[in-house]
């Protein structure tokens, strides 16, 4: 098994003996280990708190960047949809991970069908109304909050 993938399921196993949730994480850049990370949802009561969240942000502090272009995370389970997009959205190059959805699912641990609800347009989505009313005119105007952005140039050009 790759070390890498061995430390992240090392760490969950850890976690799991301090009460917390079987996620570990581990962010490496040129097979250098850059951030490690665990699930700790229910100790910071942080519905935010995973492992591959909790390391990307370890590993953005490390490297001085948002950006974790050439990175990639090893996960000892399959990354939820809301860490998948924060990497695709880091630049994260490759993930992998050791326990699949299908044998998280027995023991209520899989994210498949929130990744399944959210792989349909939103208004057909079950779990909430979300409503956008654009304003044409708000949008085009000089003041928008889009243009206000660009114009202070304060953040790299990066796709969300």
């Amino acid at each position: 098994m790759n070390p890498f993938l061995s430390q992240a399921i090392l760490l969950a196993e850890k976690n799991v003996k301090e009460g917390g949730r079987p996620f570990g994480a581990v962010v490496v850049k040129d097979q250098q280990v850059i951030a490690t990370g665990v699930n700790r949802m229910q100790a910071e009561c942080d519905p935010t708190a995973h492992a591959e969240l909790l390391a990307l942000r370890e590993a953005g502090k490390a490297l001085k960047s948002p950006r974790l272009d050439g990175c990639q995370v090893y996960a000892s389970g399959q990354p939820c949809p809301m860490c998948l997009a924060a990497m695709r959205m880091s630049g994260v190059t490759e993930i992998v991970f050791a326990y699949s959805n299908e044998q998280a699912e027995s023991f209520g641990l899989s994210t498949a069908a929130i990744a399944r609800e959210l792989s349909v347009p939103v208004e057909q989505q079950s779990w909430a109304v979300i409503t956008h009313q654009p304003d044409p005119a708000a949008v085009e105007a000089e003041h928008h909050l889009y243009h206000q952005w660009q114009a202070a140039d304060s953040l790299p050009d990066t796709q969300p």
